[in-house]
């Protein structure tokens, strides 16, 4: 039985196996292992996924571009519906041919098929909210099942990124994981070593799991609101003393999985009001203009730019001139860190905790080992590392560690060896 680990995320998605002995991530796109978790619905004819699919909504061509779909899952969203093409799917649908195209390529990569799956999963996919997080597992159960999985099974994201860097230790330590991904932000304390890696069952080194359901779509959406929609109208006022325009349709404009809600008729018909009743209706024309030409995306794509740039450079911006000529979104570093400080502060605290659940102090951890996109930015890294501030701090593959571990843990799981890390 051919068996491999599945780390979708909001943002990217790896698939690994083990392949002589040693965990590898299959190519899933020409040589990248990294797909971008993305669909693209043209007109008719066959979807396109990936940077394929971003690289088409780009270029213009007719149709409809999806992103950020795992964050649809433990939420109402799942089975709302979207029009692509000529139908009207569920998110739960798109999700399922998403994942099915992942597994066809991978299946082609690698020349065989794979018939059992571990599911890397967040500690939480929605907050404080225990049957959304049942619902969220079981209907992605579902879909890895639709998708001609026979077998499917899960493991806490930072626990499989645990087992990857356990391969490059020497000695034994205890270490906090921090997985910051696209959608969450997920934490394990964990005792790891080389002696412990051959024993039968590894629940009592996980002392403990917890995360939070902020991650880099968050930073994208808050650093829109702040910096980019007001330029669109965001907080300008109504024509009603006292009152600024209704703020819903930037809120979906600022996040990945509502922006296609906009493009319906009824949306722009509800911005048109809010035209008509604004004290600055110019600045709802340029929203206006993003609706008509369904660059919503195109928009917070410039905004994720904007924000990965301010992580190694001062200054950044978001070129609006395809809206107005010379509208320009102009942007330095404090303003990432003002716009989105609160969502380091959750991180934090989140982990803090994390390290209290185990029963240790901050001066206990030896090691914090940081995967996910969200880690290269400086105040989020910072507000992570701070809260063990004598540990090392250690640099995972930022898109391939969790991908790596499931791959390692599938092969425990199902291919004879008992060896397990598990909460």
């Amino acid at each position: 039985m051919a068996v491999c680990g599945l780390d979708f995320g909001t943002s990217n998605t790896t698939l690994g196996r083990v392949d002589g002995g040693e965990p590898v991530l299959v190519p899933l796109e020409g040589e990248a292992v990294t797909l971008p978790s993305a669909i693209f619905f043209p007109p008719s004819g066959e979807e396109a996924i990936g940077r394929a699919a971003i690289r088409a909504y780009l270029d213009g061509q007719p149709g409809r571009l999806m992103r950020g779909l795992k964050s649809a899952l433990g939420r109402p969203l799942l089975d709302e519906t979207t029009p692509v093409g000529r139908v009207r799917l569920t998110f739960r649908q798109v999700i399922g041919r998403y994942v099915a195209a992942v597994k066809r390529r991978a299946e082609e990569a690698a020349g065989l098929p794979f018939d059992a799956v571990v599911l890397g999963r967040p500690v939480h996919f929605v907050d404080d909210d225990a049957a959304g997080d049942a619902s969220a597992e079981a209907a992605l159960r579902d879909i890895a099942g639709a998708a001609g999985f026979r077998e499917v099974s899960f493991e806490f994201e930072p626990i499989a990124a645990a087992l990857d860097y356990e391969r490059s230790l020497g000695r034994e330590e205890t270490a906090l994981i921090a997985d910051i991904g696209g959608g969450t932000s997920d934490f394990t304390v964990v005792r790891l070593g080389p002696a412990r890696r051959s024993r039968l069952d590894r629940s009592g080194d996980v002392l403990a799991n917890d995360g939070v359901r902020v991650g880099g779509t968050d930073f994208d959406r808050l650093l829109s609101l702040r910096h980019v929609m007001p330029l669109l109208g965001f907080g300008s006022p109504s024509g009603r003393k006292g009152l600024d325009v209704p703020s819903a349709p930037f809120h979906d404009l600022s996040t990945w999985s509502t922006i296609n809600r906009l493009y319906a008729r009824e949306a722009r018909r509800d911005v048109l009001e809010i035209r008509r009743d604004a004290a600055r209706p110019d600045l709802v024309d340029r929203l206006l203009a993003v609706l008509e030409a369904e660059r919503g995306h195109a928009l917070l794509m410039d905004v994720e730019d904007a924000k990965v740039a301010l992580a190694g450079q001062d200054a950044s911006g978001v070129d609006l001139g395809w809206i107005e000529p010379g509208l320009v979104a102009r942007l330095a570093r404090p303003d990432l860190v003002g716009a989105t400080a609160s969502l380091a502060e959750r991180l934090a605290a989140c982990a803090t905790a994390c390290i209290a659940k185990a029963g240790l102090g901050p001066d206990s951890i030896d090691a914090v080992f940081l995967t996910g996109g969200s880690t290269r930015l400086a105040h989020a890294r910072a507000a992570i590392t701070a809260v063990a501030p004598a540990a090392r701090v250690v640099e995972g593959d930022t898109f391939g560690s969790v991908g790596t571990g499931l791959a390692m843990e599938a092969h425990r799981r199902y291919g004879g060896a008992a060896l397990r890390l598990t909460a």
